[in-house]
């Protein structure tokens, strides 16, 4: 998973889908315990710790840039936990084989295919060690203790792939801005009541970017709006390649972007700013010399995240940068700053 959408989709889903993976835990365990008598008293002691270790990864998966590495790390110790149990219970004969397909179910949805397609290999690459390497002459006797949890496998991981292509157009169709790709203002609103949650608990600051594209009116009156379309493309573009993997950007509407930044103090913040100013102004976009005015705005440590204030002390923020003469970034109050109240007012008279 490599994208933002990507990771938006998984922290998303992982809350979701949290009850029916513990009801899973329980079922597995509730079995294992029943057949406790004939397996081994042993036997539920690895399914508990894969419920430990995904309960550590679930709460790291909120703090951490890259949240599929914590979900990677749990789900194959979830293998591990089935090898273990399949080699001590009898290799190709241990029932617990076709837990091999429970486990790849979870991958689609949460991995792109790159990340289901090396998923599986490792699934069947561990079924083999816990049949065919464990006992060959009664794997070539019967050969179906291999081919159908392989299979089973394979099809699961199918029918989920399928699945969430099918989940993926629409989400997309949903929480993304169709002209510039970048994530739209339902999805900041979702992820904002995250980092509300997220904030309770770490403490951590959040910065907020606010960037407007100056004189993007003219562009469109002089040049076209088929030009400041090309315009608001490239900008997301070089949004992109400026911004690192775990720094989400959305298109609010018009010429008006922001970034959020979780953890981040207000100097970096100014900093991820600078760096966004410098690659829109760079070079021309579709022929045209744009250049690009930023507020900023963060919380301080210890401090709830709250989205709707911080958001307006960067439009503060960016009124200034406008009002002092645009191409630049402002962060902080100022004394000359008026009262965030009078926010609307100010709107107005711009």
């Amino acid at each position: 998973m490599a994208d933002e959408q990507g990771r938006e989709r998984l922290l998303d889903m992982s809350p979701r889908v949290r009850t029916l993976r513990n009801l899973t835990f329980v079922l597995q365990l509730v079995v294992l315990l029943g057949c406790a008598p004939w397996l081994g008293w042993w036997t539920p002691a690895p399914m508990i710790a894969v419920a430990v270790v995904f309960a550590v990864c679930d709460r790291r998966m909120s703090q951490v840039a890259r949240p599929e590495i914590p979900y990677a790390v749990a789900w194959v110790g979830t293998l591990v936990a089935i090898t273990v149990g399949a080699l001590i219970t009898g290799g190709p004969h241990a029932p617990c084989v076709i837990w091999f397909a429970l486990a790849v179910s979870s991958l689609p949805g949460r991995f792109t295919t790159r990340g289901i397609v090396a998923g599986v290999a490792l699934a069947l690459v561990l079924l083999a060690g816990v049949t065919v390497g464990y006992a060959p002459t009664a794997v070539w006797h019967h050969p179906s203790t291999v081919l159908f949890p392989a299979m089973l496998i394979v099809g699961v991981a199918l029918f989920g792939w399928a699945h969430m292509h099918s989940e993926v157009a629409q989400r997309a169709e949903a929480v993304m801005d169709p002209l510039t790709q970048m994530l739209n203002r339902k999805a900041l609103v979702s992820r904002a009541a995250e980092l509300a949650q997220q904030t309770r608990l770490t403490r951590k600051p959040v910065g907020v970017v606010l960037g407007d594209l100056d004189h993007f009116k003219d562009v469109n009156d002089s040049a076209g709006h088929q030009v400041g379309d090309a315009v608001l493309r490239d900008v997301a573009f070089r949004w992109r390649l400026s911004l690192r993997a775990y720094e989400m950007a959305y298109r609010l509407g018009g010429e008006e972007f922001l970034v959020l930044l979780p953890g981040a103090t207000l100097a970096e913040a100014e900093e991820v700013a600078e760096r966004l100013r410098g690659s829109v102004g760079a070079a021309p976009i579709a022929g045209q010399a744009v250049t690009m005015s930023f507020g900023v705005a963060a919380s301080a440590d210890g401090e709830p995240f709250d989205f709707d204030e911080l958001y307006a002390r960067a439009d503060v923020a960016l009124y200034r940068a406008k009002r002092g003469g645009r191409d630049r970034v402002c962060g902080g109050p100022a004394e000359s700053d008026p009262p965030i109240a009078t926010l609307t007012s100010l709107e107005a008279a711009a």
